[in-house]
């Protein structure tokens, strides 16, 4: 048992003091060399409800990592084929396998209402700075049937929990302004700083796009990659407009529960849950291209 638990050992926890020193080299690059007029920087209410997002974030994925441990290693005892990690193309089935399922996990985050509401935390800054990146969740339940699909394939539990934290260590440098273009090598195959400027956009061109974690082929492969033009517009396409972290974390939440008691049928219910934020239940609205609703 103990060895068992002792793969619960997180990198993003070991990598915070690193973050944490980012964010600090990022603000004394700002507000020390200076900034164009196309960077709004930080705010100290904005980086405050990021950080103590982020701080609450890790304590409660560190227990949702435990259930996930469990879940796991009971399907990977009935997968029909189990993958050594003492072999090297193990590491590479299992980053690509993380990467394929992190793009389907998070386009699915964007289009599922209910997924969207927690989502949604991630993008509710109108600033994008690495302080932005540790604005995180706190549901983060519905990873677990998307990662099972790993340790049903023969991926050893502790490999997929390890995956997991380096896309979102990863995903983290990615978080700035300060970087604008990599070399074209780079931005045509990885997931950079210009791509997620692009998904942190509320603007109609960039909405529902650049899904990737690390790679951003997927996005290529299956039609939702956009390149960098104008600066986004942070946030929601409609702001929270608070800092209060309840309000934050799950309000949409609260919209969704009274969409549903105020629907008239069962269907309607069912689409204020599962349908693509913005869903209406008039047969027109079905089909509009709104997204990243937060009422």
């Amino acid at each position: 048992m103990a060895d068992f638990l002792a793969h619960l050992s997180d990198p993003v926890l070991m990598a915070t003091p690193v973050f944490l020193l980012f964010v600090a080299i990022e603000i004394l690059a700002l507000h020390v060399l200076g900034h164009d007029d196309n960077v709004i920087g930080y705010s100290v209410k904005d980086t405050r409800t990021s950080m103590s997002m982020g701080a609450v974030a890790v304590v409660i994925n560190g227990v949702f990592r435990v259930a996930m441990l469990f879940v796991f290693a009971a399907l990977y005892e009935l997968a029909p084929v189990k993958f050594s990690p003492h072999d090297w193309w193990t590491w590479v089935l299992m980053l690509l396998g993380q990467e394929i399922i992190f793009y389907a996990y998070h386009r699915a985050s964007h289009r599922v209402r209910i997924m969207w509401a927690g989502h949604q935390v991630h993008h509710s800054s109108e600033h994008y700075n690495f302080s932005t990146a540790l604005r995180q969740k706190w549901t983060p339940y519905f990873q677990l049937p998307f990662w099972s699909i790993l340790a049903f394939a023969g991926i050893p539990p502790w490999m997929i929990l390890t995956g997991l934290s380096i896309d979102l260590v990863y995903q983290f440098f990615v978080h700035t302004e300060k970087i604008r273009k990599l070399p074209r090598w780079f931005e045509y195959v990885f997931n950079t700083p210009s791509h997620h400027r692009v998904h942190h956009g509320s603007d109609q061109e960039y909405l529902d796009a650049n899904y990737g974690g690390i790679l951003i082929i997927w996005d290529r492969m299956f039609g939702s990659f956009v390149p960098e033009g104008k600066r986004p517009t942070y946030g929601l396409t409609k702001n929270v407009e608070s800092y209060n972290l309840l309000k934050v974390g799950f309000h949409e939440y609260g919209s969704i529960l009274r969409d549903v008691r105020a629907a008239g049928s069962w269907r309607d219910k069912l689409g204020y849950v599962f349908g693509p934020p913005g869903w209406q239940p008039s047969a027109a609205d079905r089909t509009s291209p709104v997204r990243r609703l937060a009422r």
